[in-house]
């Protein structure tokens, strides 16, 4: 076994470019000799030091931390950095989890959608729902699109997973009476949590539910329905009607397959 590399053969060796291997001595942390022509060698000390840079490296250690390790390197220290990084592990073990759980239960809630069959009207009891709102009158997909990730950046810390986030878009009811379909007046979140930074929420009770699929061109018709259904009952509508979009662009980018609800608190 040789005593002394070139920085040709350790950069193939360790799959570390040159300017790395350079940067590395200009942080002291490598210290290669050089020969008659200047040419860098790299003692098995050097060597010994990249092994230990490579691990730390995997354990996302900054070149800042490993030197400071090198340059004081205990078996105390050895354990401190594995304690710390046990506590990272722990940290990303959780965020792991969490985000399994939220793509669960948007894949649980893809194929319950799947399976809902459109055109009936139900009657469901919800609480209190909270929501944070763009206000703007929205006559094209485009607008609404822009106004949700306008939406997104003013809530994003409130909105963990976009994939999964509740939209909802009100629905401008006396444009759609007069048969003008896919026009709105607002779009909505809904939050999963209680939160004081809410703009808005969809009070407790009783509202009528009507699931279509496909354009939303469709929802004037649908609601003519609810309306109709409305009247026959004397029921008392006790709220303007919203959207709530189960499977949309965010899911698909077939019309057909989309599935969205149309929901009217009544009294």
């Amino acid at each position: 076994m040789k005593n002394y590399y070139k920085i040709s053969e350790i950069s193939k060796l360790y799959g570390i470019g040159p300017d790395s291997l350079r940067y590395y001595e200009r942080l002291g942390i490598l210290k290669p000799k050089r020969d008659t022509n200047q040419y860098r060698l790299y003692s098995l000390k050097d060597i010994y030091k990249l092994n230990l840079i490579c691990d730390l490296r995997k354990l996302n250690f900054s070149m800042s931390q490993i030197k400071e390790y090198l340059d004081c390197q205990t078996v105390g220290n050895t354990l401190d950095i594995l304690y710390r990084e046990q506590e990272l592990l722990k940290i990303q073990l959780q965020e792991l989890a969490e985000r399994e759980q939220v793509i669960k239960e948007r894949i649980d809630a893809l194929h319950a959608a799947k399976n809902i069959v459109p055109g009936y009207i139900t009657i469901k009891t919800f609480p209190r729902r909270l929501c944070v709102m763009e206000k703007a009158y929205i006559t094209q997909d485009e607008e609404m699109d822009l106004l949700i990730q306008k939406l997104l950046g003013r809530h994003e810390k409130k909105i963990p997973n976009f994939g999964s986030q509740t939209i909802g878009a009100f629905l401008s009811s006396k444009d759609l009476m007069n048969g003008i379909s896919n026009v709105y007046q607002s779009v909505f979140f809904i939050l999963d949590k209680e939160t004081s930074g809410y703009d808005c929420e969809l009070p407790p009770g009783n509202y009528l539910s009507y699931y279509y699929r496909g354009n939303y061109n469709n929802n004037s018709i649908c609601l003519k329905k609810m309306m109709d259904y409305i009247d026959r009952r004397r029921l008392t509508i006790a709220g303007e009607p919203f959207e709530l979009y189960e499977i949309d662009n965010r899911d698909t980018m077939k019309e057909e397959e989309f599935l969205t609800e149309i929901q009217i608190r009544i009294a």
